[in-house]
């Protein structure tokens, strides 16, 4: 198993390029995992502290949770990724 990492800043064109990926590899024989599903739970935070926040920087995103997903997709075993509400 192989895993590609495709960054940068928000409207760069990352989905542009997996799409492309996506395209030119044979079907089902892709994943992909989205970062943008990583964002740390704001919930606890009320209005005016949400608005607040750089989701562009790194300190947004629960990088423990990803890494340990992306370890556990490696050896094969499944991961419920969590979904961001914007």
């Amino acid at each position: 198993m192989l895993i590609i990492g495709i960054a940068g800043g928000t409207g760069c064109g990352k989905t542009t390029v997996v799409n492309q990926i996506l395209n030119e590899l044979p079907e089902g024989e892709v994943g992909v995992i989205s970062q943008d599903s990583y964002y740390k739970d704001t919930t606890h935070l009320d209005y005016e502290e949400r608005v607040k926040i750089n989701f562009d920087h790194p300190r947004a995103i629960d990088f423990e949770l990803l890494i340990k997903h992306l370890k556990a997709l490696k050896k094969g075993k499944t991961v419920e990724q969590p979904v961001y509400s914007f």
